[in-house]
């Protein structure tokens, strides 16, 4: 006879904080401290007790609830019928139960559509007459938040479709391997926290509040099962129809009558999943026919006739051999694990960034652990656990640093941060990468110029910033090494040709924190020059839309620094453009008083030519639909702007018409 507890077990208790935790951490933060295989060990184990000690489950378990509640401060969007989660498993032989389940039921009839499960953010959308009118995120699976404005800033959703019936389409929000790479990137350089993959990455540019900062992470959307469409029964069908619609289903997808074929595409998938130009994270298998799924029938969290075949993520184990501390253009300190080089998913491994020094006292980790390490849908290779049972006593504490490992300068730690940066500009490994960061095709596009050069310029103390590159003699580059005649005169001549540079691009190329391309075109146009911006107040930045105070604050830190005003200065005194050619004041320009937005893709302007000719005319440029705004020009692939403008009345000019505009 089972002996029941007087009390609740306290691994019970520490499994619904855990999981409540990490609910948080995945559905709400976008930022995931656990991998997959993890969590659903962490459930299973929650499972196991509840069904041991069912007197002592809780009646909000998280086994019972699908995603998160929805945010507050968002419309609630119900969602008919409900948006329930999957059941998993990472077994085939479990696979096989499934099936078994199902046949008790359908018999030999049964038929199974294999899909790519795709690891992003599930999402509906709501069409009516054709019209894309509403978008919502998954939430609790009855009701999500309506983010209508951002959904519609994905390039790939078809704004209006050929039915003019009530339509719900549900599917995945992604976003490619590459654009991930492009993206952490940019948010290394600009010293910011980098997402841990794809779907961190997606999940936390849809919590971006402007459309337009949505649209630039080039977000995609993957259909994966609708409502409202009569004469279809399977489906297979179903995203056949789908297609013609003009949405994006999943490029891999297989028709199956027994679990063994079934089983065989999983295999087939898996060896695949590489190869593939976004994350997924295992198959989905559908029962294929509508009617066999409304007699299967769901639990109140699952449905019956679904589940999820989950990919075992790319793991390895191998030893911290050293943890080491780079320092970045921003002065960030990040620590980095120099590891025992490993194979994982196809590639040689001897690093593994761990983000801060609180992910380190997070895990655990010392010098010479054991570790697992993790690439999977991640593209920077990242330490998910500790072997703490193969320690050996020699390990050595990891220490966080008082100064920079390059300079010596005191670290500092900023107000409610983790993270922790040299504040000494003049540090060699920060004057590197703002050189190389100062020469890139983005600023000021010296081509040549890159971080080996670079790095032997300054070690060779020929350049101590980047206002000394203008100053480089032949005499100086030549004897470089893999510097011939030719190329010390090339890279002379495109050192010359960048002072044309746009402000702009200078501005841009100064590696201000957290200005990247956008807010240095806000700065231009708003400013004269270089002398306007450094003499502008912080509440008159701060005023600035898209600005805010925590840019505006690292704007001013800039152009208050003594050393970085003696290195513009060395650029002003080399005849580098530190001045805009916008007259935004010119009162006679023939568009004067008139507002213009852009929304779309032009064929013959890029957005910054085509904004640059309205200013130089004495019009103006927003990036907000209001009654106020004189035109909106629309390009290819309109954004959400489009049908607000049209609600307002708003008039429309297409690229012939803004050509016409501008040549008055």
């Amino acid at each position: 006879m089972k002996e029941e507890p007087v009390k609740r077990p306290s691994r019970m208790e520490e499994l619904y904080r855990l999981i409540r935790y990490h609910n948080q951490r995945y559905y709400r933060e976008a930022n995931p401290e656990i991998t997959d295989a993890e969590y659903d060990a962490l459930y299973q184990e929650l499972l196991s007790f509840e069904m041991r000690y069912p007197e002592w489950k809780e009646k909000d378990s998280p086994t019972e609830q699908v995603g998160s509640s929805v945010e507050t401060g968002y419309g609630r969007v119900m969602h008919n019928p409900p948006m329930l989660s999957i059941d998993n498993t990472y077994e085939e032989e479990e696979l096989r139960g499934f099936d078994g389940r199902i046949a008790k039921i359908l018999g030999t009839s049964r038929e199974y559509v294999v899909e790519l499960k795709v690891d992003g953010v599930a999402v509906a959308f709501s069409y009516c007459h054709g019209l894309c009118v509403r978008g919502a995120t998954r939430g609790d699976g009855i009701a999500g938040e309506d983010i209508t404005s951002r959904l519609m800033a994905l390039s790939d959703l078809p704004k209006k479709i050929p039915f003019q019936g009530d339509f719900e389409a549900r599917g995945e929000v992604y976003m490619a391997k590459r654009d991930f790479e492009i993206l952490n990137e940019e948010r290394r350089k600009a010293g910011e926290a980098l997402f841990a993959n794809p779907r961190n990455g997606a999940a936390g540019s849809l919590k971006l509040l402007d459309p337009e900062l949505v649209a630039r992470r080039n977000l995609k959307f993957f259909l994966y099962s609708g409502f409202g469409l009569d004469g279809i029964s399977t489906q297979w069908d179903l995203l056949q129809q789908a297609e013609e619609f003009g949405f994006k289903t999943v490029p891999e997808r297989y028709f199956a009558r027994t679990i063994e074929e079934v089983l065989k595409v999983c295999r087939l998938l898996r060896q695949k999943r590489e190869e593939l130009l976004f994350g997924v994270d295992g198959v989905v298998i559908k029962v294929n026919r509508f009617a066999d799924q409304n007699r299967l029938g769901a639990t109140s969290k699952s449905p019956r006739w679904i589940v999820a075949f989950k990919f075992p993520a790319e793991q390895a184990a191998t030893q911290v051999i050293d943890v080491v501390v780079q320092v970045g253009r921003t002065g960030l300190l990040t620590p980095v694990a120099i590891l025992e080089p490993v194979f994982l998913a196809g590639t040689r491994v001897s690093r593994a960034t761990l983000h801060n020094f609180q992910e380190i006292s997070r895990l655990g980790l010392k010098k010479g652990d054991k570790v697992f390490i993790e690439k999977g849908g991640e593209i920077i290779p990242k330490i998910i656990s500790v072997l703490l049972h193969a320690r050996s006593g020699k390990e050595e504490e990891v220490e966080v640093p008082l100064e920079c490992p390059v300079c010596g300068s005191a670290v500092v730690q900023e107000e409610e941060s983790v993270l922790l940066r040299c504040p000494n500009v003049g540090c060699p490994a920060q004057v590197k990468e703002t050189i190389t960061h100062f020469a890139s095709r983005k600023g000021m596009d010296i081509e040549g110029l890159g971080e080996r050069l670079v790095e032997l310029l300054v070690d060779q103390k020929c350049i101590e910033d980047y206002g000394d590159l203008y100053s480089l003699s032949y005499e100086e580059i030549f004897p470089l090494e893999r510097m011939g005649k030719k190329s010390a005169e090339n890279l002379l001549s495109r050192i010359e040709k960048s002072k044309k540079r746009s402000f702009s691009h200078l501005l841009y190329a100064l590696g201000i924190r957290s200005v990247g391309t956008y807010i240095s075109e806000l700065l231009a146009r708003k400013y004269k020059d270089l002398y306007a911006i450094e003499h502008a107040s912080l509440e008159e930045l701060s005023s600035i839309e898209e600005i805010g105070p925590s840019t505006a604050h690292h704007i001013r830190n800039f152009f208050s620094n003594p050393e970085n005003k003696r290195v513009l200065k060395k650029l002003e005194q080399a005849g580098v453009n530190v001045s805009s050619n916008l007259k935004t004041d010119d009162k006679e320009g023939g568009l004067h008083g008139q507002t213009f937005l852009f929304t779309g893709t032009l064929k013959r302007w890029s957005r910054n030519r085509a904004a640059d000719q309205v200013l130089l005319r004495g019009g103006k440029v927003t990036d907000q639909v209001s009654s106020r705004l004189s035109y909106l020009v629309v390009g290819e692939k309109p954004g959400s702007k489009l049908s607000k403008a049209i609600a307002l009345g708003i008039p429309l000019l297409n690229e012939d018409q803004f050509e016409e505009k501008v040549k008055k």
